[in-house]
């Protein structure tokens, strides 16, 4: 059993079928720590620790820190890696409009579908005897497109070393948001594609509207609404908006809820002009091909000038029907 402080760190750690993390954990499982000062701390946070770099908060450690030796500086990928998914996770919607994410290594995936027609939706009376209703799912005929989409982080060594990790942190979330803005705006290309469009009485966006792709989408359940800045605006100036309990609440803690109980979720990514209507539970899946990757060897090179970080992911969409777009006058 090897302990954290005796542990060889070298970039061999990196670019395997694993994360850095868990290639330290299988060296230095978090398990053995139970009921120490260590407990709640994984294996990466552990070798922070055992080089006395501190990522965060009022004291965090100049950059430089990570490069006081050939170990610490293996280390140095992972915090970049780390900082860059807290940039994607935070204030990302991509979490509330897919319905599961498949891990995949490799390039080619194919997934599932199941089409059902208007009988297969229906409750049908099965009588004694008889065949049960089938529920027909096979492999997609095309595979998922999937995109490389990152950012080259450049900068000379020499210009960021005496910077605080904490600020430096701020710079690598911000490319974690850009890479989850470009996701965003694949999954809604996804979702818009072959989408059932519901025609619209009218100009201006009414509630309406909203009743009736609540109809539309049955027997799917309408619980999540994408909104451009346009068609958000408008959807908050409806007078079913305008309650003192809907009011309080957005008030309060900004967030939005529509009188029909679905989620709304606003994005500059989405179309000016339409409104996509899903059923978060069963209309889109995401996959993505390994985890992020970061130039490691130049990282722990030093050499910053041209670094890559970049995530290679697509969409698929599950249940066609469990999607629908309302467009109005934008």
């Amino acid at each position: 059993m090897a302990y954290f402080d005796n542990i060889k760190l070298e970039k061999g750690m990196y670019g395997t079928d694993r994360s850095f993390t868990e290639v330290l954990e299988r060296l230095d499982p978090s398990e053995n720590y139970k009921n120490t000062e260590l407990e709640g701390l994984d294996a990466y946070q552990r070798q922070l620790k055992r080089f006395d770099i501190k990522v965060s908060g009022p004291k965090s450690d100049n950059v430089q820190k990570f490069f006081q030796t050939t170990d610490s500086a293996a280390l140095f990928p992972e915090y970049v890696t780390r900082a860059v998914r807290q940039g994607m996770e935070r204030e990302n919607i991509l979490g509330d409009i897919i319905a599961a994410k498949t891990v995949i290594e490799g390039m080619d995936y194919r997934s599932v579908v199941s089409d059902p027609g208007d009988d297969d939706k229906k409750l049908m009376h099965v009588a004694e005897g008889a065949f049960l209703p089938q529920t027909t799912i096979k492999t997609s005929d095309s595979l998922v497109q999937l995109r490389k989409r990152g950012r080259m982080l450049v900068a000379s060594y020499e210009a960021v070393k005496f910077q605080k990790l904490d600020l430096f942190t701020v710079t690598l979330r911000q490319i974690g948001a850009y890479i989850a803005r470009q996701q965003l705006s694949d999954a809604i290309a996804v979702l818009l594609d072959g989408a059932g469009d519901i025609a619209k009485a009218g100009d201006d966006l009414a509630y309406g509207d909203l009743l009736r792709i609540w109809a539309e989408l049955a027997p799917y359940s309408l619980n999540t609404i994408i909104a451009p800045t346009d068609g958000m605006t408008r959807l908050l100036s409806m007078s079913q908006m305008q309650d003192s309990t809907a009011g309080q609440d957005f008030h309060g803690s900004g967030r939005m809820v529509t009188p029909l109980g679905a989620k709304l979720l606003h994005t500059t990514a989405a179309p000016a002009g339409k409104l996509i209507a899903i059923d978060k539970n069963c209309a889109l899946e995401m996959v993505q091909s390994g985890d992020i990757v970061t130039d490691h060897d130049k990282l722990i090179d030093r050499q910053l000038e041209r670094a890559g970080i970049s995530v290679i992911s697509g969409f698929a969409k599950l249940f066609p029907d469990a999607v629908r777009t309302l467009t109005y006058s934008s």
